[in-house]
């Protein structure tokens, strides 16, 4: 069954890693990657990735792509939305700060930025505006 509109954000809003897909070339298949990724729910979704990195290319040629999360245990449930790339702009130590936060222990998120200032280089923050939304919870069965 099809979450509602606030149990869908609720479940965005979490700390999942999310498969990034956007178009590639003509006769490729799309690029497929894991991302960490940043949302409030009623917000739109952002991410951060490497200025000149090839899924930055991608999008920025596409102007769109789809971020989908998911959750096999202790339920099946998954959430995907689509839409437009928008409002890129220069990542900052602290998009970057907030984002380790998310997703990493207390003590390691200062070594983490250290490493990814050091071996990462400078990022990009992108948002996407939502268009689409695609959503299952299979929990309930």
């Amino acid at each position: 069954m099809a979450l509602t509109t606030t149990e869908r954000e609720a479940f965005l809003a979490e700390p999942h890693v999310a498969a990034l897909s956007v178009e590639a070339e003509p006769g490729r298949a799309p690029l497929t990657v894991p991302i960490w990724y940043h949302y409030e729910p009623g917000g739109r979704p952002w991410l951060l990735t490497g200025t000149e990195s090839r899924k930055l290319q991608l999008i920025r040629a596409a102007g769109r792509f789809t971020l989908m999360v998911d959750e096999v245990s202790p339920r099946l449930m998954y959430v995907s939305v689509s839409g437009d790339a928008v409002d890129m702009v220069a990542g900052t130590r602290g998009d970057l700060q907030e984002m380790a936060s998310r997703y990493l222990p207390p003590q390691a998120v200062d070594p983490y930025l250290e490493m990814a200032e050091r071996d990462h280089g400078p990022q990009t923050k992108l948002y996407l505006e939502p268009k689409q939304w695609v959503s299952l919870n299979l929990g309930s069965l």
